[in-house]
């Protein structure tokens, strides 16, 4: 028998590769190659699947990435190149997907609080790392949208920047970047 987790990977697997009408209990148990039981097990239906796999896109592809960003240290500066080099670098990023969640909360309002909610959460960050860089607060929102709206606009063109292009974009973004408050 699958694991939760195991179904909810898989439905972002499904959703990435073919799109929100392919997550079907039937298209999941083909993935895993599993009958219906092990997903009404963990489920009940496809009503409690859709919400936590939103919740696991929440914590997989923002949280995770904020609290790797975090333990990079003291340093706003460390944590912000920590996070662009986890966001860019890490094999696990699905820019894919990240399509295929903003194709689908076109379609599903809870999909589209899911959206709303994850990019208020990437963008405050971004936010709080310009403000702990020294930052003025009138730049601090502009600054945390348009590192933001970087990285989806290079995520919807097509082709997609590639990882390469966009550090070279985000180099350019950051020489706006005050040095980093020190205490003295």
């Amino acid at each position: 028998m699958a694991s939760k987790r195991d179904w909810l990977e898989a439905g972002l697997e499904v959703l990435s590769e073919e799109g929100a009408p392919a997550l079907t209990i039937e298209r999941l148990c083909a993935h895993l190659n599993l009958t219906k039981g092990s997903f009404y097990h963990h489920f009940g239906g496809m009503a409690r699947y859709k919400s936590d796999l939103l919740e696991h896109f929440e914590s997989e592809h923002t949280g995770r990435y904020i609290d790797g960003a975090e333990s990079a240290g003291d340093s706003a500066q460390a944590k912000l190149y920590h996070l662009l080099n986890l966001v860019l670098d890490d094999k696990d990023t699905d820019h894919d997907l990240e399509i295929a969640v903003r194709a689908w909360a076109l379609q599903d309002a809870e999909a589209r609080a899911l959206q709303r909610r994850v990019d208020r959460l990437r963008v405050d960050y971004l936010r709080s790392l310009w403000r702990d860089l020294g930052g003025s607060e009138d730049d601090a929102g502009p600054m945390g949208r348009l590192l933001y709206l970087v990285l989806v606009g290079a995520q919807q063109v097509v082709p997609p920047v590639s990882a390469g292009e966009l550090k070279e974009i985000y180099a350019l973004a950051l020489r706006l970047a005050p040095q980093e408050r020190r205490s003295e």
